[in-house]
């Protein structure tokens, strides 16, 4: 294979699973690698990549200007006859059913043979893949090229899933009601058996689970989108005792100050961004709750009825962000938008929102981006965790970093009727917790507000994940050097 010169920039493709919470952290961290002299090109298919240009080409605007180097978009096909989807399905947006998900997973498999090819014709110095890309960590081996992971959560969740696999824990468990306690970690942190996928209704997410942490042993390391001062004792958990090398170069969120650029992440936004300043402009400062549960959540209407009348019986003024349902808005109460709220249907600028003085909490489904944009913001949280990671990140905010409540949710599962409904007066009770004039509520802004500070100072010049990032560019580029000895 032909070697690069020293002169050359280091150049790193970036492979992100197919859905906007994965995508959309990944672009975000390709941005960052650019702006630092790094060569970037991302990997994504013909029907993906509308999600993702419009970013690319306004940071690709600005290149010139700003001396950076711009982000290169390689497309591949989508191997939706192989897996019996239909073609165009190509991002977990588009799944509305567990067969398709299952199809998906398929899919992901069948992208080693382009990804191999790219290899083979480009001179690239390293990969960031996603965690999903399981046989990614053989084929950057193949072409000795160091391989990064990089998942969209933070390093609690990597805590945790290595504490399951290594303990199963579950295992013991004779009832569905009984509490999981996971062994081994800092903290004592417990687990209702229905919040967490059951390996033994699920042995093929037992059996990936296991093959995502060993193609992870196998590579180079940990890119993680969080910062040393949220998860600190889980970052020495996972370096000292797992081994792991991980390096927190986020929140990735605060990198994007950009007005233009904030209303191009993800798809196209549903609302003029003037119109919801506006609207949040003739707000008090802090009175303002939003509430998003993410791109790929499934709510039945009969929960975004109760959700509906709790923010309604709140008393406070709501942003909420829904996505299409049957029926439209049929659930909605009469005249509950035009008294006290602003529905936005579809995508929303979510930084810019958050970031605005109108806004006290931020009701979420607890997905990590997320997360971390509402921490950046200084903003407590009012968690509903629905499945994958969100449980986990629930721990973090509510019992770890005593940024915000829970709402109560019990079920861990992708689509409605997995769910146990929860009630319009638990909604407007875990509102008061956190928008309240209690004692309680008091403390959890605080904690925000605090939390929120330290997010800023970590992507600052003497930060430690602008550390981390200059580390890791380093031990890159001193390993391309040394190869071309």
């Amino acid at each position: 294979m032909e070697k690069h010169s020293k002169a050359e920039p280091l150049h790193i493709l970036f492979f992100p699973f197919f859905a906007p919470g994965h995508m959309i952290p990944m672009v975000d961290l390709a941005k960052l690698f650019s702006s630092h002299g790094v060569k970037s090109t991302i990997l994504t298919t013909h029907a993906n990549a509308p999600l993702i240009q419009p970013t690319i080409d306004h940071f690709n605007s600005n290149s010139t200007h700003h001396h950076l180097l711009p982000i290169a978009l390689l497309l591949v096909p989508f191997p939706s006859a192989e897996v019996g989807l239909s073609p165009g399905v190509e991002n977990s947006v588009s799944i509305t059913t567990p067969e398709m998900r299952t199809k998906m997973l398929q899919a992901i498999s069948l992208f080693r043979q382009p990804f191999d090819q790219i290899l083979r014709e480009q001179l690239i110095d390293a990969v960031i893949t996603d965690n999903l890309f399981v046989w990614s960590s053989d084929a950057a081996a193949e072409f000795c090229v160091p391989r990064l992971v990089f998942s969209g959560s933070g390093v609690f969740n990597h805590c945790v899933g290595d504490s399951l696999l290594r303990y199963d824990p579950m295992s013991a468990l004779q009832t569905e009601d009984e509490t999981v306690v996971i062994p081994g970690l800092p903290h004592k942190i417990e687990m209702l058996r229905t919040q967490m996928p059951d390996p033994k209704k699920r042995p093929e997410f037992w059996k990936f689970a296991l093959d995502m942490r060993e193609a992870a042993e196998k590579s180079f390391g940990d890119v993680v989108n969080s910062f040393y001062d949220l998860e600190s004792h889980y970052v020495e958990h996972y370096r000292n005792f797992i081994g792991r090398r991980a390096w927190l170069v986020g929140p990735l969120s605060l990198y994007n100050r950009d007005v233009a650029d904030n209303s191009r992440r993800g798809n196209r936004v549903s609302i003029d961004w003037d119109e919801c300043l506006n609207w949040l402009d003739s707000k008090q400062p802090g009175s303002v709750l939003y509430v998003c549960f993410g791109t790929i959540s499934h709510i039945s209407n009969i929960q975004l009825r109760e959700i509906a009348i709790g923010l309604d019986a709140s008393g406070k003024d709501f942003i909420w962000v829904v996505r299409d349902t049957e029926g439209g808005l049929d659930w909605l109460p009469e005249g509950l938008e035009e008294k006290r709220g602003l529905i936005i249907r579809g995508w929303a600028p979510q930084i810019l929102i958050l970031n605005h003085s109108a806004v006290g909490a931020f009701l979420t489904h607890c997905g990590w981006n997320s997360c971390t944009e509402g921490v950046s913001a200084g903003v407590p949280l009012i968690t509903w965790p629905l499945f994958a990671d969100q449980f986990y990140n629930e721990k973090v905010v509510v019992e770890i970093e005593k940024v915000g409540v829970s709402i109560g949710a019990k079920e861990f599962g992708f689509f409605p009727d997995t769910k146990s409904l929860i009630m319009a007066d638990v909604i407007e009770k875990a509102v008061e917790r956190v928008m309240g004039e209690g004692e309680e509520a008091a403390g959890v802004r605080k904690r925000a507000r605090e939390l929120g500070e330290k997010a800023k100072r970590a992507v600052e010049e003497g930060g430690s994940s602008r550390a981390d990032l200059k580390q890791l560019i380093e031990e890159l580029s001193a390993r391309r050097n040394a190869k071309s000895k």
